[in-house]
Protein backbone atom coordinates (compact mmCIF):
# COMPACT_ATOMS: atom_id res chain seq x y z
CA UNK A 1 0.00 0.00 0.00
CA UNK A 2 1.33 3.43 -0.96
CA UNK A 3 2.24 5.52 2.07
CA UNK A 4 2.77 8.81 0.21
CA UNK A 5 4.72 11.70 1.69
CA UNK A 6 4.10 14.16 4.48
CA UNK A 7 3.35 16.80 1.84
CA UNK A 8 0.70 14.55 0.28
CA UNK A 9 -1.14 14.07 3.56
CA UNK A 10 -0.87 17.73 4.50
CA UNK A 11 -2.33 18.76 1.15
CA UNK A 12 -5.12 16.19 1.48
CA UNK A 13 -5.95 17.40 4.98
CA UNK A 14 -6.18 21.01 3.84
CA UNK A 15 -8.96 20.11 1.43
CA UNK A 16 -10.82 17.89 3.89
CA UNK A 17 -14.22 19.05 5.18
CA UNK A 18 -15.31 16.44 7.70
CA UNK A 19 -19.02 15.80 8.22
CA UNK A 20 -20.11 16.53 11.76
CA UNK A 21 -23.85 15.96 11.65
CA UNK A 22 -25.58 12.88 13.01
CA UNK A 23 -26.74 10.19 10.59
CA UNK A 24 -30.35 9.22 11.27
CA UNK A 25 -32.71 7.27 9.01
CA UNK A 26 -30.51 7.47 5.95
CA UNK A 27 -29.47 11.12 6.03
CA UNK A 28 -27.30 13.62 7.87
CA UNK A 29 -29.02 15.95 10.30
CA UNK A 30 -28.30 18.26 13.20
CA UNK A 31 -29.06 17.19 16.74
CA UNK A 32 -32.67 18.06 17.55
CA UNK A 33 -31.47 20.47 20.23
CA UNK A 34 -29.08 22.13 17.80
CA UNK A 35 -26.21 21.55 20.24
CA UNK A 36 -22.71 20.97 18.91
CA UNK A 37 -19.21 20.40 20.18
CA UNK A 38 -15.85 20.98 18.55
CA UNK A 39 -13.57 18.19 17.34
CA UNK A 40 -9.88 19.11 17.45
CA UNK A 41 -6.68 17.70 15.99
CA UNK A 42 -4.53 16.75 19.03
CA UNK A 43 -1.35 17.15 16.98
CA UNK A 44 -1.98 20.84 16.31
CA UNK A 45 -4.97 21.99 18.33
CA UNK A 46 -6.76 23.02 15.12
CA UNK A 47 -10.52 22.58 14.98
CA UNK A 48 -11.59 19.90 12.52
CA UNK A 49 -15.37 20.16 12.67
CA UNK A 50 -18.40 21.18 14.66
CA UNK A 51 -20.09 17.92 15.65
CA UNK A 52 -23.74 17.32 16.52
CA UNK A 53 -24.17 16.72 20.25
CA UNK A 54 -27.02 14.22 20.37
CA UNK A 55 -29.07 13.53 23.47
CA UNK A 56 -32.11 11.56 24.62
CA UNK A 57 -34.49 12.96 22.03
CA UNK A 58 -32.13 12.00 19.20
CA UNK A 59 -31.76 8.53 20.73
CA UNK A 60 -35.54 8.14 20.83
CA UNK A 61 -35.83 9.15 17.18
CA UNK A 62 -33.04 6.82 16.06
CA UNK A 63 -34.44 3.87 18.03
CA UNK A 64 -37.86 4.38 16.45
CA UNK A 65 -36.33 4.32 12.96
CA UNK A 66 -34.17 1.29 13.85
CA UNK A 67 -37.24 -0.56 15.11
CA UNK A 68 -39.18 0.29 11.95
CA UNK A 69 -36.33 -0.90 9.70
CA UNK A 70 -35.82 -4.17 11.58
CA UNK A 71 -38.48 -6.43 10.00
CA UNK A 72 -37.26 -5.89 6.46
CA UNK A 73 -33.53 -6.20 7.24
CA UNK A 74 -33.97 -9.21 9.53
CA UNK A 75 -36.26 -10.82 6.99
CA UNK A 76 -33.73 -10.80 4.19
CA UNK A 77 -32.00 -14.04 3.36
CA UNK A 78 -28.49 -14.13 4.89
CA UNK A 79 -27.07 -14.26 1.36
CA UNK A 80 -28.78 -10.94 0.59
CA UNK A 81 -27.39 -9.25 3.68
CA UNK A 82 -24.02 -10.69 2.73
CA UNK A 83 -24.04 -8.94 -0.63
CA UNK A 84 -24.87 -5.57 0.92
CA UNK A 85 -22.09 -5.91 3.48
CA UNK A 86 -19.59 -6.94 0.81
CA UNK A 87 -20.45 -3.79 -1.15
CA UNK A 88 -20.03 -1.85 2.08
CA UNK A 89 -16.57 -3.35 2.59
CA UNK A 90 -15.63 -2.48 -0.99
CA UNK A 91 -16.62 1.15 -0.49
CA UNK A 92 -14.64 1.38 2.75
CA UNK A 93 -11.63 -0.01 0.93
CA UNK A 94 -12.10 2.46 -1.94
CA UNK A 95 -12.12 5.33 0.57
CA UNK A 96 -9.14 4.07 2.54
CA UNK A 97 -7.06 7.25 2.28
CA UNK A 98 -9.93 9.53 3.28
CA UNK A 99 -10.90 7.38 6.26
CA UNK A 100 -7.30 6.88 7.37
CA UNK A 101 -6.75 10.63 7.27
CA UNK A 102 -9.87 11.28 9.34
CA UNK A 103 -8.68 8.71 11.87
CA UNK A 104 -5.25 10.27 12.19
CA UNK A 105 -6.43 13.88 12.34
CA UNK A 106 -9.16 13.12 14.86
CA UNK A 107 -7.26 11.06 17.45
CA UNK A 108 -3.57 11.57 16.68
CA UNK A 109 -2.36 8.13 15.63
CA UNK A 110 0.35 7.85 12.95
CA UNK A 111 -1.01 7.85 9.41
CA UNK A 112 0.94 4.70 8.63
CA UNK A 113 -1.01 2.87 11.35
CA UNK A 114 -4.36 4.16 10.14
CA UNK A 115 -3.52 3.29 6.56
CA UNK A 116 -1.83 -0.08 6.98
CA UNK A 117 -3.46 -1.50 10.12
CA UNK A 118 -6.81 0.04 11.04
CA UNK A 119 -8.39 0.36 7.60
CA UNK A 120 -7.40 -3.10 6.33
CA UNK A 121 -8.62 -4.58 9.63
CA UNK A 122 -11.97 -2.83 9.29
CA UNK A 123 -12.40 -4.09 5.73
CA UNK A 124 -11.41 -7.63 6.71
CA UNK A 125 -13.92 -7.58 9.56
CA UNK A 126 -16.78 -6.49 7.29
CA UNK A 127 -15.93 -9.09 4.65
CA UNK A 128 -15.34 -11.90 7.13
CA UNK A 129 -18.71 -11.47 8.81
CA UNK A 130 -20.46 -11.01 5.49
CA UNK A 131 -18.99 -14.24 4.16
CA UNK A 132 -19.75 -16.11 7.39
CA UNK A 133 -23.42 -15.32 7.83
CA UNK A 134 -24.83 -17.58 5.13
CA UNK A 135 -22.80 -20.47 6.49
CA UNK A 136 -24.28 -20.44 10.00
CA UNK A 137 -26.79 -23.27 10.37
CA UNK A 138 -29.53 -24.08 12.84
CA UNK A 139 -29.85 -27.42 14.59
CA UNK A 140 -32.18 -30.39 14.68
CA UNK A 141 -32.42 -31.99 18.10
CA UNK A 142 -32.14 -35.79 18.55
CA UNK A 143 -35.78 -36.68 19.21
CA UNK A 144 -38.19 -39.59 18.99
CA UNK A 145 -39.67 -40.37 15.59
CA UNK A 146 -42.89 -38.58 16.53
CA UNK A 147 -41.23 -35.25 17.29
CA UNK A 148 -39.06 -32.68 15.57
CA UNK A 149 -37.02 -30.24 17.59
CA UNK A 150 -35.71 -27.21 15.69
CA UNK A 151 -33.13 -24.81 17.13
CA UNK A 152 -32.89 -21.62 15.09
CA UNK A 153 -31.13 -18.29 15.48
CA UNK A 154 -32.92 -14.96 15.23
CA UNK A 155 -31.62 -11.38 15.46
CA UNK A 156 -31.65 -9.70 18.85
CA UNK A 157 -33.33 -6.59 17.44
CA UNK A 158 -32.00 -3.06 17.92
CA UNK A 159 -28.35 -3.00 18.99
CA UNK A 160 -26.65 0.07 20.46
CA UNK A 161 -22.87 0.02 19.96
CA UNK A 162 -20.71 2.40 21.98
CA UNK A 163 -17.11 2.43 20.82
CA UNK A 164 -13.87 4.03 22.10
CA UNK A 165 -11.63 6.73 20.71
CA UNK A 166 -8.38 4.76 20.31
CA UNK A 167 -9.34 2.61 17.30
CA UNK A 168 -12.54 4.38 16.20
CA UNK A 169 -13.17 2.77 12.82
CA UNK A 170 -11.83 -0.70 13.53
CA UNK A 171 -13.74 -1.04 16.80
CA UNK A 172 -16.89 0.25 15.12
CA UNK A 173 -16.60 -2.49 12.50
CA UNK A 174 -15.93 -5.12 15.17
CA UNK A 175 -19.40 -4.27 16.53
CA UNK A 176 -21.49 -3.38 13.51
CA UNK A 177 -20.28 -6.10 11.14
CA UNK A 178 -21.51 -9.14 13.13
CA UNK A 179 -24.58 -7.29 14.37
CA UNK A 180 -25.68 -6.28 10.87
CA UNK A 181 -24.78 -9.65 9.38
CA UNK A 182 -27.00 -11.38 11.95
CA UNK A 183 -29.95 -9.22 10.91
CA UNK A 184 -29.99 -6.58 13.63
CA UNK A 185 -30.31 -2.84 13.18
CA UNK A 186 -27.52 -0.82 14.82
CA UNK A 187 -27.19 2.60 16.42
CA UNK A 188 -23.51 3.49 16.70
CA UNK A 189 -22.30 6.01 19.27
CA UNK A 190 -18.68 6.92 18.61
CA UNK A 191 -16.56 8.57 21.27
CA UNK A 192 -16.90 12.34 21.39
CA UNK A 193 -13.10 12.41 21.13
CA UNK A 194 -13.01 10.75 17.69
CA UNK A 195 -16.41 10.70 15.93
CA UNK A 196 -15.47 11.71 12.40
CA UNK A 197 -14.65 8.38 10.74
CA UNK A 198 -17.84 6.79 12.07
CA UNK A 199 -19.93 9.58 10.60
CA UNK A 200 -18.31 9.08 7.19
CA UNK A 201 -18.76 5.32 7.54
CA UNK A 202 -22.54 5.72 7.84
CA UNK A 203 -22.84 7.36 4.43
CA UNK A 204 -20.75 4.64 2.82
CA UNK A 205 -23.04 2.00 4.34
CA UNK A 206 -26.05 3.81 2.91
CA UNK A 207 -24.37 4.05 -0.51
CA UNK A 208 -23.72 0.30 -0.37
CA UNK A 209 -27.45 -0.34 -0.11
CA UNK A 210 -28.04 -0.58 3.62
CA UNK A 211 -31.67 0.53 4.05
CA UNK A 212 -32.47 3.70 5.98
CA UNK A 213 -32.58 3.08 9.72
CA UNK A 214 -30.43 -0.06 9.63
CA UNK A 215 -27.21 1.75 10.61
CA UNK A 216 -27.39 5.14 12.30
CA UNK A 217 -24.65 7.17 14.00
CA UNK A 218 -25.28 9.43 16.99
CA UNK A 219 -22.26 11.48 18.08
CA UNK A 220 -22.39 12.97 21.54
CA UNK A 221 -21.40 12.42 25.13
CA UNK A 222 -21.67 9.27 27.19
CA UNK A 223 -23.71 10.91 29.95
CA UNK A 224 -26.31 12.14 27.44
CA UNK A 225 -26.90 10.04 24.35
CA UNK A 226 -24.89 7.05 25.60
CA UNK A 227 -26.91 6.87 28.79
CA UNK A 228 -30.16 7.32 26.87
CA UNK A 229 -29.38 4.35 24.62
CA UNK A 230 -28.36 2.17 27.57
CA UNK A 231 -31.60 2.94 29.40
CA UNK A 232 -33.88 2.74 26.36
CA UNK A 233 -36.63 0.15 26.71
CA UNK A 234 -36.64 -0.59 22.99
CA UNK A 235 -32.90 -1.27 22.62
CA UNK A 236 -32.35 -5.02 22.82
CA UNK A 237 -28.58 -5.20 23.23
CA UNK A 238 -25.70 -2.95 24.18
CA UNK A 239 -22.18 -3.58 22.89
CA UNK A 240 -19.42 -1.51 24.47
CA UNK A 241 -15.67 -1.11 24.38
CA UNK A 242 -14.11 1.27 26.88
CA UNK A 243 -13.19 1.67 30.52
CA UNK A 244 -14.26 -0.74 33.22
CA UNK A 245 -15.90 2.06 35.21
CA UNK A 246 -18.14 3.01 32.30
CA UNK A 247 -18.80 -0.64 31.49
CA UNK A 248 -20.11 -1.18 35.02
CA UNK A 249 -22.35 1.88 34.71
CA UNK A 250 -23.79 0.72 31.39
CA UNK A 251 -24.44 -2.74 32.80
CA UNK A 252 -26.33 -1.09 35.65
CA UNK A 253 -28.42 0.93 33.18
CA UNK A 254 -29.23 -2.23 31.24
CA UNK A 255 -30.50 -3.88 34.40
CA UNK A 256 -32.50 -0.84 35.42
CA UNK A 257 -34.31 -0.78 32.08
CA UNK A 258 -35.27 -3.87 30.09
CA UNK A 259 -32.45 -6.28 31.02
CA UNK A 260 -31.01 -5.78 27.56
CA UNK A 261 -28.07 -8.00 26.72
CA UNK A 262 -24.71 -6.38 27.34
CA UNK A 263 -21.40 -7.22 25.73
CA UNK A 264 -18.65 -5.39 27.62
CA UNK A 265 -15.03 -5.23 26.46
CA UNK A 266 -13.31 -3.15 29.11
CA UNK A 267 -9.95 -2.23 30.55
CA UNK A 268 -6.71 -4.13 30.88
CA UNK A 269 -3.34 -4.15 32.61
CA UNK A 270 -1.71 -6.90 30.62
CA UNK A 271 1.28 -8.87 31.86
CA UNK A 272 4.02 -9.52 29.32
CA UNK A 273 6.02 -12.35 30.94
CA UNK A 274 9.60 -13.01 29.83
CA UNK A 275 11.46 -16.08 31.10
CA UNK A 276 15.24 -16.39 31.01
CA UNK A 277 15.00 -18.95 28.21
CA UNK A 278 13.03 -16.58 25.95
CA UNK A 279 15.62 -16.90 23.22
CA UNK A 280 16.40 -13.88 21.05
CA UNK A 281 16.25 -11.08 23.61
CA UNK A 282 16.54 -8.36 21.00
CA UNK A 283 13.38 -9.64 19.32
CA UNK A 284 11.67 -9.80 22.71
CA UNK A 285 12.77 -6.25 23.50
CA UNK A 286 11.56 -4.96 20.15
CA UNK A 287 8.13 -6.50 20.65
CA UNK A 288 7.95 -5.43 24.29
CA UNK A 289 8.58 -1.84 23.20
CA UNK A 290 5.97 -2.11 20.48
CA UNK A 291 3.49 -3.68 22.92
CA UNK A 292 3.49 -0.53 25.07
CA UNK A 293 4.40 2.30 22.68
CA UNK A 294 2.25 1.38 19.68
CA UNK A 295 -0.68 3.79 19.23
CA UNK A 296 0.91 5.96 21.95
CA UNK A 297 0.12 3.21 24.46
CA UNK A 298 -3.58 3.95 23.99
CA UNK A 299 -4.41 0.27 23.55
CA UNK A 300 -6.59 -1.87 25.82
CA UNK A 301 -4.25 -4.86 25.50
CA UNK A 302 -1.05 -2.83 25.80
CA UNK A 303 1.73 -4.84 27.46
CA UNK A 304 1.98 -2.28 30.25
CA UNK A 305 3.37 -4.69 32.90
CA UNK A 306 6.62 -6.30 31.79
CA UNK A 307 7.41 -9.23 34.10
CA UNK A 308 11.02 -10.33 33.57
CA UNK A 309 12.96 -13.16 35.17
CA UNK A 310 15.59 -11.44 37.28
CA UNK A 311 18.47 -13.31 35.65
CA UNK A 312 17.95 -11.36 32.42
CA UNK A 313 16.09 -8.26 33.64
CA UNK A 314 18.93 -5.75 33.39
CA UNK A 315 19.95 -6.90 29.93
CA UNK A 316 16.39 -6.84 28.62
CA UNK A 317 15.73 -3.37 30.01
CA UNK A 318 18.83 -2.02 28.29
CA UNK A 319 17.63 -3.49 25.00
CA UNK A 320 14.16 -1.99 25.47
CA UNK A 321 15.69 1.42 26.18
CA UNK A 322 17.57 1.10 22.91
CA UNK A 323 14.35 0.30 21.01
CA UNK A 324 12.48 3.12 22.76
CA UNK A 325 14.56 5.50 20.66
CA UNK A 326 12.59 4.24 17.66
CA UNK A 327 9.30 5.33 19.27
CA UNK A 328 9.85 9.04 19.73
CA UNK A 329 6.68 11.06 19.06
CA UNK A 330 6.32 13.04 15.87
CA UNK A 331 3.91 14.54 13.36
CA UNK A 332 1.19 11.90 12.84
CA UNK A 333 0.93 12.82 9.14
CA UNK A 334 4.59 11.98 8.55
CA UNK A 335 4.84 8.37 7.29
CA UNK A 336 8.11 8.04 9.23
CA UNK A 337 6.38 8.70 12.56
CA UNK A 338 5.93 5.66 14.82
CA UNK A 339 4.23 7.35 17.78
CA UNK A 340 1.75 10.17 17.36
CA UNK A 341 -0.16 12.59 19.57
CA UNK A 342 -2.14 11.86 22.75
CA UNK A 343 -5.86 12.16 22.06
CA UNK A 344 -6.56 15.20 24.25
CA UNK A 345 -5.27 17.30 27.13
CA UNK A 346 -7.25 15.34 29.72
CA UNK A 347 -5.56 12.11 28.67
CA UNK A 348 -2.14 13.77 28.60
CA UNK A 349 -2.62 15.14 32.11
CA UNK A 350 -3.70 11.70 33.33
CA UNK A 351 -0.53 10.10 31.97
CA UNK A 352 1.62 12.78 33.58
CA UNK A 353 -0.22 12.26 36.88
CA UNK A 354 0.49 8.53 36.88
CA UNK A 355 4.16 9.19 36.16
CA UNK A 356 4.38 11.66 39.06
CA UNK A 357 2.72 9.15 41.39
CA UNK A 358 5.16 6.44 40.31
CA UNK A 359 8.07 8.70 41.27
CA UNK A 360 6.57 9.28 44.71
CA UNK A 361 5.98 5.57 45.27
CA UNK A 362 9.63 4.74 44.57
CA UNK A 363 9.67 3.43 41.02
CA UNK A 364 12.87 4.16 39.10
CA UNK A 365 12.52 6.15 35.88
CA UNK A 366 14.79 4.84 33.13
CA UNK A 367 13.66 6.98 30.19
CA UNK A 368 11.02 9.53 29.24
CA UNK A 369 8.54 10.57 31.88
CA UNK A 370 7.43 13.91 30.49
CA UNK A 371 5.36 15.58 27.77
CA UNK A 372 7.09 16.52 24.53
CA UNK A 373 6.51 19.87 22.83
CA UNK A 374 5.93 19.61 19.07
CA UNK A 375 4.14 22.45 17.26
CA UNK A 376 1.66 22.99 20.07
CA UNK A 377 0.46 19.38 19.99
CA UNK A 378 -0.15 16.87 22.78
CA UNK A 379 2.70 14.38 22.99
CA UNK A 380 4.32 12.22 25.65
CA UNK A 381 7.74 10.58 25.58
CA UNK A 382 8.06 6.77 25.64
CA UNK A 383 8.53 6.01 29.32
CA UNK A 384 10.04 3.06 31.19
CA UNK A 385 10.01 2.49 34.96
CA UNK A 386 12.05 -0.16 36.77
CA UNK A 387 11.88 -1.27 40.41
CA UNK A 388 8.10 -1.43 40.22
CA UNK A 389 6.11 -3.32 42.82
CA UNK A 390 2.82 -4.84 41.71
CA UNK A 391 1.02 -2.99 44.52
CA UNK A 392 1.89 0.40 43.00
CA UNK A 393 -0.77 2.30 41.08
CA UNK A 394 1.57 2.17 38.08
CA UNK A 395 1.12 -1.60 37.99
CA UNK A 396 -2.58 -1.72 38.87
CA UNK A 397 -4.30 1.10 37.03
CA UNK A 398 -4.86 1.38 33.29
CA UNK A 399 -2.86 4.43 32.22
CA UNK A 400 -3.61 4.32 28.49
CA UNK A 401 -0.33 5.93 27.58
CA UNK A 402 3.25 5.00 26.61
CA UNK A 403 4.34 4.02 30.14
CA UNK A 404 5.96 0.66 30.89
CA UNK A 405 6.25 -0.85 34.38
CA UNK A 406 9.02 -3.47 34.73
CA UNK A 407 8.68 -6.05 37.50
CA UNK A 408 11.19 -8.81 38.28
CA UNK A 409 10.45 -12.42 39.29
CA UNK A 410 12.40 -15.56 40.14
CA UNK A 411 10.02 -18.44 39.36
CA UNK A 412 7.05 -19.36 37.19
CA UNK A 413 4.83 -19.50 40.27
CA UNK A 414 5.83 -15.96 41.23
CA UNK A 415 5.28 -14.69 37.68
CA UNK A 416 1.81 -16.19 37.48
CA UNK A 417 0.90 -14.85 40.92
CA UNK A 418 1.95 -11.32 39.94
CA UNK A 419 0.21 -11.51 36.58
CA UNK A 420 -3.06 -12.72 38.11
CA UNK A 421 -2.92 -10.17 40.95
CA UNK A 422 -4.97 -7.67 38.96
CA UNK A 423 -8.64 -6.80 38.60
CA UNK A 424 -8.18 -7.15 34.86
CA UNK A 425 -7.71 -10.16 32.62
CA UNK A 426 -7.77 -8.97 29.03
CA UNK A 427 -4.46 -10.23 27.66
CA UNK A 428 -1.08 -11.65 28.62
CA UNK A 429 2.04 -12.96 26.91
CA UNK A 430 4.59 -15.66 27.68
CA UNK A 431 8.11 -15.75 26.23
CA UNK A 432 9.97 -19.05 26.59
CA UNK A 433 11.51 -21.73 24.39
CA UNK A 434 10.17 -24.43 26.73
CA UNK A 435 6.87 -25.67 25.30
CA UNK A 436 5.77 -27.27 28.57
CA UNK A 437 6.36 -24.03 30.47
CA UNK A 438 4.58 -22.02 27.77
CA UNK A 439 1.43 -24.14 27.81
CA UNK A 440 1.37 -24.61 31.58
CA UNK A 441 1.78 -20.89 32.21
CA UNK A 442 -0.81 -19.95 29.58
CA UNK A 443 -3.38 -22.22 31.23
CA UNK A 444 -2.72 -20.73 34.67
CA UNK A 445 -3.11 -17.12 33.55
CA UNK A 446 -6.49 -15.52 34.25
CA UNK A 447 -6.71 -13.88 30.86
CA UNK A 448 -9.00 -14.05 27.86
CA UNK A 449 -6.03 -14.01 25.48
CA UNK A 450 -2.51 -15.34 25.89
CA UNK A 451 0.19 -14.75 23.31
CA UNK A 452 3.16 -17.15 23.28
CA UNK A 453 6.44 -15.83 21.85
CA UNK A 454 4.63 -12.89 20.28
CA UNK A 455 2.52 -9.98 21.42
CA UNK A 456 -1.01 -9.19 20.14
CA UNK A 457 -1.11 -12.00 17.60
CA UNK A 458 -4.40 -13.18 16.13
CA UNK A 459 -6.85 -12.57 13.31
CA UNK A 460 -10.59 -12.66 12.61
CA UNK A 461 -10.80 -16.39 13.31
CA UNK A 462 -10.22 -16.07 17.07
CA UNK A 463 -12.24 -14.18 19.71
CA UNK A 464 -11.04 -11.01 21.41
CA UNK A 465 -12.12 -10.38 25.00
CA UNK A 466 -11.19 -10.79 28.62
CA UNK A 467 -11.76 -12.26 32.05
CA UNK A 468 -12.69 -10.58 35.35
CA UNK A 469 -13.23 -6.82 35.14
CA UNK A 470 -11.97 -6.73 31.57
CA UNK A 471 -15.51 -7.60 30.59
CA UNK A 472 -17.72 -10.37 29.26
CA UNK A 473 -18.03 -9.68 25.54
CA UNK A 474 -16.18 -11.18 22.62
CA UNK A 475 -15.29 -9.41 19.40
CA UNK A 476 -14.22 -11.21 16.22
CA UNK A 477 -14.77 -14.83 15.16
CA UNK A 478 -17.96 -16.88 15.01
CA UNK A 479 -18.27 -16.43 18.78
CA UNK A 480 -18.93 -12.73 18.23
CA UNK A 481 -21.40 -13.44 15.46
CA UNK A 482 -23.31 -15.78 17.79
CA UNK A 483 -23.61 -13.04 20.44
CA UNK A 484 -25.78 -10.95 18.13
CA UNK A 485 -28.46 -13.60 17.74
CA UNK A 486 -30.81 -15.43 20.10
CA UNK A 487 -31.85 -19.06 20.11
CA UNK A 488 -35.41 -20.21 19.49
CA UNK A 489 -36.63 -23.76 20.06
CA UNK A 490 -39.56 -25.01 18.00
CA UNK A 491 -40.93 -28.38 19.12
CA UNK A 492 -43.22 -30.20 16.67
CA UNK A 493 -45.18 -33.36 17.33
CA UNK A 494 -46.75 -35.30 14.48
CA UNK A 495 -48.05 -38.71 13.49
CA UNK A 496 -50.64 -38.82 16.30
CA UNK A 497 -53.53 -38.87 13.83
Amino acid sequence: MTQHSLAHWQALSEGLRPEGRAFINGCYCDALSGARFASHNPATGAQLAEVASCDEQDANLAVAHARAALPHWAGLAPAERKQVLLRFADLVEQHTEELALLETLDMGKPIVNSLEVDLPAAVRCLRWNAEAIDKVYGEIAPTAASSLGLVTREPLGVVAAIVPWNFPLMMACWKIAPALAAGNTVILKPSEKSPLSALRLAALAHDAGLPAGVLQVLPGYGHTVGKALALHMDVNALAFTGSTAVGKLLTQYAGESNMKRTFMECGGKSANIVFADAGNLDRVAQQAAQAIFYNQGEVCIAGSRLLVENAIKDELIERILHHAADWQPGNPLDPATTMGAIVDATQLDGIAGHVAAAHKQGARLRTGGEPVSINGGLYFAPTVFDNVDNSMALAREEIFGPVLAVIGFDSADEAVAIANDSPYGLAAAVWTQNLDRALTTARRLESGQVFVNNYAGGDMTVPFGGYKQSGNGRDKSLHSLAEYSQLKTTWIEFGAG
